[in-house]
């Protein structure tokens, strides 16, 4: 895969925030997380998005493969996470999930998407080769 300069990744996330918004901005805020997400689905299809909804992801461990497994939201563009969520706030516990997943599945980003807020809430955290083996993340927070 080609690299992508940084105003061509955040043109992906943009995208995906976008879609959000016009799911936010079309139901509310109030339903089930699951009902987010099945319209975002629809939404991605209708502005063409790539997206794969419920990724099965593997955990390596000391290089081994795990055979417990975990389910992220959205993979879009193949390198980015979008993780949903629907809660009054979100914590830091959703950060440290992303963060996790992120080291999980080697990929760079992930947007934490809250639709229970009455305005649409999200969170790019951005995991670095560096970070990966240090354990830290950036977080780029907008509600």
């Amino acid at each position: 895969m080609a690299q992508m300069n940084a105003e061509e990744r955040d043109q992906e996330t943009h995208a995906i925030i976008g879609a959000a918004m016009e799911v936010h901005s079309r139901l509310g805020h109030g339903f089930l997380e699951s009902v987010y997400q099945e319209a975002l689905a629809l939404e991605f299809g209708l502005r063409g998005i790539p997206f794969e909804q419920q990724f099965e992801a593997r955990i390596v461990y000391r290089g081994d493969v795990l055979h417990a497994t975990f389910r992220l939201d959205f993979v879009c563009f193949e390198s980015v996470i979008v993780e949903l969520k629907a809660l009054k706030n979100v914590s830091p516990s959703d950060d440290a999930q992303c963060i996790n997943y992120l080291k999980a599945t080697g990929l760079g980003r992930c947007l934490l998407v809250n639709f229970g807020a009455p305005r649409l809430e999200f969170k790019r955290l951005v995991l670095s080769n560096r970070d990966h083996h240090n354990s830290k993340a950036t977080l780029d927070s907008s509600s």
